[in-house]
C-alpha cells in the first residue's frame, strides 16, 4: 500500500503525470527529428488526405505526407522556440525586477512605474506589436512572445526581491560594503530562486502556446519549416474532411502547454525552502550590582572612579562617533511618528557604551541610524554626524560603503533573519575579507573558522560548511558575533548579542568582546535588556524612553546614583532571587506612550509618581547633573531618596525587560 500512497495524494499524481509528459517531450525534442525527419519529408501525391489507418495513424496531408511523423518531427522546433522566448522573458524580467530592489529611490520608482505601465498592455497585443516590428518568422515570434513575458516576470521578481532586500542579512551585506550587483547575485537571487524557477518552468508552456498562436496566424514559423502552430493551421483547412490533421498538432500543443504550466505547481511543495523585568529598594539586587561593579573595577584598575577624571578623559579623547540632534521618523496614520528624537551622542575609541530601555524605546532604531542602515519610508536627519573624523551626510548613500565597510561591525538582534539561508556560514563570514581586504578565498575561510572557534562553536571546520538552518539558535547568535569580528572594526554595534546564550557562553562572549576592545581600541555599543550585563561590561549607560535619551550615566553609578525615575524603575523591576520568595514581581505602572500621540511634556509623566504640572507641560532636555552624569528630568532624585519614596501602584503591567 505504501507504494501506491501517491495515488491518494492529488499532488503526487500531478507530479507523476507531469514527469511522464516532460520526459516524453524531452525525448521527442532530442530524438524526434532523427527518427521521423525522413518519414515526415516523404510525400506521395497519389495518396493525399488519406484517413487514419495503421500505416498513417493520423492520416496524410494535402500532398500525401504522414501527419503523425510531421507532428513528432516538429517537436524540436516548437520546444526550442518556446525555451528561447521564455529565456528572454525570464532573464530580462528578473534582471529588471531584482535590480529594482537594490537601486536608489528615484530609479526604483521609475522602474516600478515602467513595469506598471507595461502590464497595462495585453500580452498577446504586445507580442503582435513586436512581431510586426521584426517581421513574420521565428525571430519575430520569439522576440514578440519573450518581450511580452518581461513585464509579468519583472513585477513578480520585484515583489520577491523587495521582500528579500528588506532582510537583515542584506542589511548586513550593506554594512560590509558589498556592492549592489554582488548583493543582487549572491544574497537576493539565491533566496528567491525557487519560486522564480518554478514560474519560469510554467512560462515555457505559455511561450509555446503563444508562438504556436503566432504561427497559426501566419506570423510565426514560415514554410517549408513548420512547428505545431503551422501544422494546426494547415490541418484546419481540411478539418471537416480529415479532422485528425488538426487534432494531432492541437493535442500536442495542449499536452505540452499543460505539462509545463502544471509542473511549477506540482513541484512547488516538493522541497521546502531553506530558511532559506510597590517600587521598593532591593538589598539583594543592590548587592548583586555592587558585586558585579567591584569585579569590573578589579578587572580594569585603570577605570576612572572620580567624576572629574572621567570628564577629563572623555574630553581629551578624540571622538570616534559623534552625532547631534538625531531624529528618525516613520509614516503614521496621522503623520510622521518620531521613533528617535533629539539624540546627542558621542563615543570615544575603546569606550563601551550600553543602551537600555523597554521594548519600543528606540534602541534598535538608534543603532540602525548610527550605522546608516535605515531605508525608506523611514526619514532621518541630524544636525551633525561625524565618524572616524569624517562628516556623514544624511543622503550620501554612495559614501556609506567607504565610511562603514571596514570600520563598523554590526551584530543584529535576530540571527535567524540576519544570516543568509542560501549561503554556507563560513562563506558569509569570509565575504568581508574578500570584498574589502582582497584576501584569497582560502585565507578568508581559515579566518572564518578561527572566528567561529573563538566564539566557542564546536567543530568549526565542519560548521563553517553548513547552512544557517543547521545551527541552533544560540549557535546562530555566536556566528553573528563572529561575523562582526571578521574585520578590524573601529566601532562594533551589538544588538542583544547574548540573548540566546547560556550564562557560560555569555560570559565568554563578553570577555571576547572586552579583549577585542582593549587590544584594538575598538568602541562597542551594546544594546541589551539585561542591566547586569550592561553594568559589568560597559563604561557608560544610556537610558532611552519613547525615543529619547533620558539619562546618561557611568555604569559604576547606575545602581547608587541613578536620578531619573524611569531608570530607577528599570533597576527595581529586575527580579532578584534573594527577594522573590512569597513576593509578587515588581512592575512599572502604566504603559509606554503612544508615539503617534505624544504629550507636550515629559513622556514619562503619566507613569511617574513625582510628576507635576511643569512635567506635563514642558519636555525636559538632557542636562548635566554631576560630572559625566546627565539626566532629562525636572525633578531628579538621588537613589536613596527615590527608593524610599516610590510605592507600588498595584499595576500588573510588566516592563519588557
Amino acid at each position: 500500500m505504501a507504494k501506491l500512497s501517491f495515488v491518494r495524494r492529488p499532488r503526487g499524481v500531478t507530479q507523476y503525470v507531469c514527469l511522464v509528459l516532460l520526459a516524453a517531450l524531452a525525448f521527442l525534442a532530442l530524438f524526434g527529428h532523427t527518427i521521423w525527419a525522413a518519414q515526415a519529408a516523404r510525400f506521395d501525391p497519389a495518396r493525399p488526405l488519406q484517413p487514419a489507418s495503421s500505416a498513417h495513424i493520423l492520416g496524410t496531408d494535402q500532398i500525401g505526407r504522414d501527419v503523425l511523423a510531421r507532428v513528432l518531427n516538429a517537436s524540436l522546433l516548437s520546444v526550442e522556440l518556446a525555451l528561447m522566448a521564455a529565456a528572454i522573458g525570464v532573464v530580462i524580467g528578473v534582471t529588471i525586477g531584482v535590480g529594482q530592489a537594490v537601486l536608489g529611490p528615484f530609479l526604483r520608482r521609475l522602474l516600478a512605474s515602467a513595469i506598471t505601465i507595461s502590464l497595462a498592455f495585453p500580452g498577446l497585443l504586445l507580442a503582435l506589436l513586436v512581431n510586426a516590428i521584426f517581421g513574420a518568422g521565428p525571430t519575430g515570434a520569439v522576440l514578440g512572445v519573450g518581450i511580452a513575458l518581461i513585464p509579468a516576470f519583472a513585477r513578480f521578481s520585484q515583489a520577491l526581491a523587495s521582500s528579500a532586500a528588506g532582510s537583515e542579512y542584506v542589511a548586513a551585506a550593506r554594512v560590509l560594503g558589498v556592492g549592489r550587483v554582488r548583493i543582487m547575485v549572491r544574497h537576493i537571487l539565491p533566496n528567491i530562486a525557487k519560486p522564480l524557477l518554478l514560474t519560469a518552468l510554467g512560462s515555457v508552456g505559455t511561450s509555446l502556446v503563444g508562438i504556436s498562436a503566432l504561427s497559426f496566424l501566419g506570423l510565426g514559423v514560415q514554410p517549408p519549416n513548420y512547428d505545431w502552430g503551422e501544422l494546426l493551421q494547415a490541418g484546419l483547412q481540411v478539418v471537416y474532411i480529415r479532422p485528425m490533421s488538426a487534432i494531432g498538432p492541437g493535442l500536442m500543443i495542449v499536452l505540452a502547454g499543460l505539462a509545463f504550466n502544471l509542473a511549477g505547481e506540482a513541484f512547488a511543495g516538493s522541497h521546502p525552502r531553506i530558511s532559506v523585568g510597590e517600587f521598593t529598594g532591593s538589598a539583594g539586587l543592590t548587592r548583586r550590582f555592587a558585586l558585579a561593579t567591584s569585579r569590573l573595577a578589579n578587572r580594569r584598575p585603570d577605570r576612572a572612579a572620580d567624576a572629574d577624571e572621567l570628564v577629563v578623559a572623555a574630553s581629551a579623547s578624540p571622538k570616534l562617533l559623534s552625532v547631534r540632534d538625531l531624529h528618525v521618523a516613520f509614516p503614521g496614520r496621522s503623520g510622521p511618528v518620531a521613533a528617535v528624537r533629539d539624540v546627542d551622542l558621542a563615543i570615544v575609541p575603546g569606550e563601551r557604551l550600553g543602551v537600555v530601555g523597554e521594548s519600543g524605546s528606540g534602541k534598535t532604531t538608534l543603532a540602525l541610524a548610527l550605522a546608516c542602515l535605515l531605508e525608506r519610508p523611514a526619514t532621518w536627519r541630524w544636525g551633525e554626524f561625524t565618524f572616524d573624523g569624517e562628516s556623514v551626510k544624511a543622503d550620501a548613500h554612495s559614501e556609506y560603503r567607504r565610511l562603514f565597510g571596514t570600520k563598523l561591525g554590526f551584530v543584529f538582534q535576530d540571527p535567524a533573519n540576519s544570516l543568509n539561508p542560501a549561503i554556507r556560514v563560513g562563506a558569509q563570514l569570509a565575504e568581508l575579507r574578500q570584498v574589502h581586504y582582497g584576501a584569497s578565498r582560502a585565507e578568508s575561510r581559515r579566518m572564518a573558522v578561527d572566528r567561529l572557534r573563538e566564539v566557542q562553536i564546536p567543530s568549526p571546520e565542519i560548521r563553517a560548511r553548513q547552512y544557517p538552518h543547521e545551527f541552533s539558535g544560540g549557535m546562530r547568535q555566536r556566528a553573528m558575533i563572529a561575523s562582526g569580528l571578521m574585520g578590524s572594526p573601529r566601532l562594533l554595534i551589538a544588538d542583544e548579542p547574548t540573548t540566546a546564550l547560556d550564562v557560560t557562553v555569555q560570559a565568554h562572549i563578553l570577555r571576547l568582546l572586552e579583549r577585542v576592545s582593549d587590544e584594538t581600541g575598538a568602541a562597542v555599543l551594546l544594546i541589551s535588556h539585561d542591566i547586569s550585563v550592561v553594568v559589568s561590561f560597559c563604561h557608560r549607560v544610556l537610558v532611552m524612553y519613547a525615543g529619547r535619551v533620558v539619562e546618561d550615566i557611568p555604569s559604576d553609578w547606575l545602581v547608587s546614583r541613578a536620578a531619573h525615575p524611569y531608570t530607577r524603575a528599570l533597576i527595581h523591576a529586575v527580579p532578584d532571587i534573594d527577594d522573590l520568595a512569597g513576593q509578587p514581581l515588581t512592575t512599572i505602572p502604566g504603559q509606554p506612550p503612544n508615539l503617534e500621540n505624544l504629550s507636550t511634556g515629559c513622556s514619562f509623566a503619566a507613569r511617574c509618581a513625582f510628576a507635576d504640572d511643569k512635567c506635563r507641560e514642558d519636555d525636559p532636555v538632557l542636562t548635566a547633573l554631576a560630572g559625566p552624569h546627565s539626566v532629562a528630568c525636572w525633578h531628579p532624585r538621588p537613589s536613596e531618596e527615590l527608593a524610599d519614596e516610590l510605592t507600588d501602584a498595584g499595576s500588573s503591567n510588566r516592563s519588557a525587560l
